[in-house]
């Protein structure tokens, strides 16, 4: 059975958590972790190679032991090292890590104190008002888990973006091999660019289905067949992604394809504009009366209900039929447009690679510029770097900066907002810098008035550039924020500050509701990758997704300006 990146990387974080709820070594815990991370978007397939008989490349981070873990994965989709630490622990341990809220950390507190080891234990303890009288945890957080508890009752389990991406264009390529076959798609919230999918829907445009249902059913990776007709089936992955195919006739690509991207919401917005104007609209096309006027492009489905063809990230019925309707769209941000990037961290702090490479690497994505911006002292984990070692980077920076060819690397720092909203260097050393870049690492569980406090206080500060991450919300793990999110965008305006989009697939962080109230409040936002190596810089793409969704134009994106048009902006806010 093939192996993806994404397989490996699963096992990798799988074991990090169940070392960390046993209370490893944290460097041991650490460097799986940062293997997961490294593995699951390296972009090469690693298996394949193995299984070519090819030496592994050199990745950061992966030493001749997580290189043999790699080999062994590859060539088994087994790995004995987790087979033993799921010895070593109950096994329902593993499932209480999926509920949002809840680390290995706690779930490391909740299993030695108070024994809990499945979700129903879970759920026992917090009814029994069990968990409030743990350190770190409070009435709060039991609420929470509570709720968490309730909402994945009854929801399926969703992939982020990347990890879906490694299964669905695997099997996109291979359906395009198929004789006969005129196009393959992948639609649903996969091509909306939604932050995680629950399933994906590939439409096929063919005369006969029957070769493709076959293929599709007999694909290596499948788990279960869970429906096979003429023209649609369903199946589950041994990732566990449900994959729901649809054979289409190429005269109804265009409106299948539209039918299957959705939203739901959309979809009905357009019915309903159909039927005012005597059409009715459905996956097979556009039809008036039995004459069918339209439907084999995307294109031809909007103009038969006229309106221009609306981007699929925009489709979820917030508006975009209406505007479309009396004004050109907004032309969205593209990955092209981006100039620079204002976020990211060096072997300096707990990055893997050395301001060189990443230049090098920004350069080769098409980057004019590039902000080093380290963790600051704080965050020891990260090794951040206290005043004295941001002055030596600074200098170091500058004389990279005279040799460097085509990109200009920025003086920057992710400074830690302490708890009273504090910055966690001192004034005189972050006036010397290009930019600073603050965030929220710890206190997620102050109450809402005093988070509030902490960031219009930090926001204030005068040599405050940009608030990174803003929601701090991590998927699957961490929910966002709960703050007025109004108030604190127009705060950030008055101040003549700027908001981050994080690319990294695990924030995706500006939320697109927010990245459109910034639009509207006529706040920039920075889309950064946060890139901690220098493979994180193909992590854009997925922020541009979300900005796209946000409704952001180039105009509203702070680096998609040129370097000389950059510096004022930033200068201004130091």
């Amino acid at each position: 059975m093939p192996v993806h990146n994404a397989d490996i990387a699963a096992i990798f974080d799988e074991i990090a958590d169940l070392l960390e709820i046993q209370g490893a070594n944290p460097f041991r815990v650490r460097a799986y972790r940062n293997a997961a991370r490294t593995v699951g978007d390296f972009g090469r397939d690693l298996a394949a190679l193995v299984n070519k008989g090819q030496a592994l490349p050199k990745i950061p981070g992966v030493g001749d032991d997580l290189a043999g873990k790699i080999r062994e994965i590859a060539t088994t989709g087994r790995c004995a090292a987790l087979e033993q630490l799921h010895k070593q622990l109950p096994a329902a341990v593993t499932e209480l890590l999926r509920i949002p809220g809840l680390g290995p950390k706690r779930v490391k507190a909740l299993y030695d104190a108070l024994h809990v080891d499945t979700p129903e234990a879970l759920r026992e303890a917090a009814q029994s008002g069990r968990i409030r009288d743990l350190p770190g945890f409070g009435e709060k957080t039991e609420a929470h888990i509570l709720e968490a508890l309730k909402v994945r009752s009854g929801e399926a389990r969703r992939f982020k973006l990347p990890v879906a991406a490694q299964y669905a264009e695997a099997l996109v390529a291979w359906l395009r091999k198929i004789k006969g076959v005129k196009q393959v798609e992948i639609a649903g919230s996969y091509r909306r660019r939604k932050e995680t999918v629950g399933d994906i829907d590939i439409l096929v445009a063919a005369r006969d289905g029957g070769p493709v249902m076959e293929r599709f059913t007999a694909y290596d990776e499948v788990r279960e067949v869970l429906a096979h007709g003429e023209t649609r089936a369903s199946v589950v992955l041994r990732s566990g992604l449900q994959v729901d195919l649809r054979v289409v006739e190429p005269d109804s690509f265009g409106a299948a394809l539209h039918y299957f991207t959705g939203s739901k919401a959309h979809n009905i917005a357009v019915r309903k504009r159909a039927q005012e104007r005597g059409l009715k609209v459905n996956e097979y096309g556009v039809f008036r009366g039995e004459a069918r006027v339209a439907g084999e492009t995307e294109a031809s489905v909007f103009e038969a209900v006229e309106l221009p063809w609306i981007p699929p990230e925009l489709r979820e019925d917030r508006g975009e039929i209406e505007w479309a309707a009396r004004a050109p769209l907004p032309r969205l941000v593209e990955r092209g447009d981006l100039r620079g990037d204002l976020h990211c961290h060096s072997k300096a702090s707990d990055g893997s690679a050395t301001l060189k490479e990443l230049a090098e690497a920004a350069r080769a994505r098409g980057l004019e510029y590039l902000a080093i911006t380290e963790h600051s002292q704080r965050l020891t984990v990260a090794r951040g770097l206290d005043a004295e070692r941001l002055l030596k980077q600074m200098d170091e920076i500058d004389r990279l900066n005279a040799g460097l060819d085509g990109i200009t690397l920025l003086k920057g720092i992710e400074v830690d907002i302490l708890e009273d909203g504090r910055l966690d260097l001192p004034d005189a050393v972050l006036g010397k810098l290009d930019l600073v870049v603050g965030a929220v690492h710890s206190h997620f569980e102050l109450p809402p008035a005093r988070q509030m406090k902490r960031l219009m206080r930090a926001i204030d500060h005068p040599h405050f550039t940009l608030l990174a991450h803003p929601t701090t919300r991590q998927l699957d793990k961490r929910p966002a924020l709960e703050l007025d999110w109004l108030r604190l965008i127009r705060h950030v305006r008055e101040r003549g500050c700027f908001l981050e989009l994080d690319s990294q697939p695990d924030r995706l962080d500006l939320i697109d509701i927010y990245c459109r109230m910034a639009k509207e409040e006529g706040v920039l936002v920075a889309v950064n990758s946060d890139a901690h190596r220098v493979e994180d810089f193909g992590d854009l793409d997925y922020g541009i997704g979300q900005a796209r969704r946000g409704w952001l134009e180039a105009k509203d994106v702070l680096n998609a300006r040129r370097l000389a048009q950059l510096r004022p902006l930033l200068e201004r806010t130091m």
